[in-house]
């Protein structure tokens, strides 16, 4: 991953003597990144470091090459209306930047104040790093590719980050996190099911609805223990979410066992495969043929309900690293559309 560093060596970009600013800046950068103290000067001992700091502090200076790049393209695109469009840039620098450096640090300090939170709720888990349980959801954009280029490069800028931002908006009001954007798709997380159902239910309504702008979706739910670590979320959970996307019909929501069990309560045991492993040499033909007739019999299943929730068993699925995928579409119920729609118009 590229970092600012790159332009003090081995590029020459920036260089004590054609950009001394530059360069005292990038002294302090490098000076906090190997954790420098007044007195100890640079060496192998004090520049190493330890396995975090080698390379999420690089990681990490990408960012902000990279928040800047897009900070100063919005000012620029103001500028470039103006006569003398690098004098205005200048000045609205100078104008924003300071107001932007505030905002920047509340924010951080919000997410900071977050992380510690969530880090207090776990501490009985171990260090920072640990497993913890969530509900986890992707959200994907229908035919991304094919509307794409039917757009121009502004139109689709604006559809994209109207997409990301009405994502944020939704899941930060129902009490969860955006862990990254992926393109077309967005990675969340939630401390429960109940909240990413609401999520991914919302979200795909919309996009069902002819009069709303935003675009038309596909999303996934899975929940169980997941590993969080700087900033970003692991595990087979999050590989299970993503596959539940990838094979959900346009407008609908899957979720998987877990995310199941806790929006409908636990599985009967009588809807459970229980079946005993044939003797060796038996097992492959009549295992196959018990799944076949389970996802056959799973094609004509009625919908199941559970409070607001309607839930039917779909057949398994194989998908890339998992062959038996067991996913369950998730719709609301009569009474809770019922419900909703008369709320919209009250």
């Amino acid at each position: 991953m590229t970092s600012p560093a790159f332009a003090v060596y081995p590029g020459r970009q920036i260089t004590p003597d054609a950009s001394p600013e530059f360069a005292a800046a990038a002294l302090v950068s490098l000076e906090a990144r190997c954790g420098e103290r007044d007195g100890v000067p640079f060496s192998e001992q004090t520049v190493s470091g330890d396995s975090r700091r080698s390379w999420t502090w690089p990681w990490r200076a990408a960012l902000f090459a990279r928040l800047a790049e897009w900070q100063v393209n919005l000012l620029a695109e103001i500028a470039i209306g103006d006569d003398t469009p690098q004098e205005t840039l200048s000045e609205l620098m100078d104008a924003v930047l300071p107001r932007v450096e505030k905002l920047q640090s509340y924010v951080w300090r919000r997410h900071l104040e977050g992380a510690a939170s969530r880090l207090l709720d776990h501490a009985a888990d171990g260090a920072p790093g640990t497993t913890s349980t969530m509900a986890v959801g992707f959200v994907d954009i229908v035919g991304y590719t094919g509307h794409s280029k039917t757009l121009t490069d502004s139109e689709l800028v604006h559809w994209v980050e109207y997409f990301e931002n009405e994502m944020t908006r939704t899941v930060v009001d129902l009490g969860g996190r955006v862990i990254k954007t992926i393109g077309d798709e967005v990675l969340f997380v939630t401390d429960d099911p109940v909240s990413a159902a609401e999520v991914a239910l919302i979200v795909t309504e919309r996009g069902e609805d002819a009069d709303d702008e935003f675009p038309r979706v596909r999303a996934g739910i899975a929940y169980g223990d997941v590993v969080s670590r700087l900033g970003d979320v692991y595990g087979p959970i999050v590989n299970i979410a993503a596959r539940l996307t990838s094979v959900a019909r346009p407008g609908s929501v899957l979720v998987d066992r877990g995310a199941y069990e806790i929006l409908s309560g636990p599985i009967a045991e009588d809807s459970v495969d229980t079946t005993e492993l044939p003797a060796p040499g038996e097992g492959p033909s009549l295992s196959k043929i018990l799944d076949r007739a389970a996802d056959e019999l799973a094609q004509f299943s009625p919908y199941t309900q559970a409070g607001d929730y309607r839930f039917r068993r779909l057949p398994r699925k194989s998908v890339k690293g998992y062959s038996r995928l067991e996913p369950w579409l998730l719709r609301r119920s009569k009474e809770a559309r019922s419900k909703e729609a008369k709320g919209k118009h009250d």
